[in-house]
């Protein structure tokens, strides 16, 4: 038995459209199934999300209401309930990022700044990214002395943070 080309051509375009169908009827239902797993198990995904959502931000709003009032003064009570600190943002012109630094450097209180020699005066310039001399140009010194001996009034007088100092 022979074949011509047009009858091998007609042979192979009916088994590619026999395999076509074939593939397109066996798997109908099956590959909806996966599709329709996979959207069901993304939905549980989003409300089991959502459900911990809400959780964390009931959990936030209560700690928010339960906490006490922040107002004026509240830095200088927080700075006096640490053990062993004191507010060092009271000297002029030292910040709240400022503080930070000088915590780190391990200087905690008004009479270290007070007893502050002139090479620790330079390397902590260093390190706060000072310019040379700033420390003793602002008083620094001067400063944690008189908060030093509870001199607020002396220290308000020279220092106060709306004027230049005297």
């Amino acid at each position: 038995m022979t074949f011509t080309l047009n009858e091998i051509a007609l042979l192979v375009v009916a088994l590619l459209i026999g395999l076509v169908l074939g593939l397109m009827l066996s798997g109908r239902g099956k590959y909806r199934r996966y599709w329709r797993d996979e959207q069901l198990a993304h939905r549980q995904a989003m409300k089991d999300r959502d459900a911990r959502l809400a959780a964390a931000n009931e959990r936030i709003a209560e700690l928010e209401r339960s906490r006490g009032p922040i107002g004026p003064g509240t830095a200088t009570a927080v700075a006096g309930a640490v053990h062993g600190r004191d507010d060092l943002t009271r000297i002029r012109p030292i910040g709240p990022q400022d503080e930070v630094a000088l915590n780190e450097a391990g200087y905690h209180r008004y009479g270290q700044i007070a007893a502050m020699s002139d090479e620790q005066q330079a390397t902590l310039e260093g390190r706060l990214g000072l310019r040379p001399g700033t420390i003793a140009r602002d008083e620094w010194r001067e400063q944690a002395r008189l908060l030093e001996r509870r001199e607020d009034a002396e220290h308000a007088r020279l220092y106060d943070r709306r004027k230049t100092p005297v």
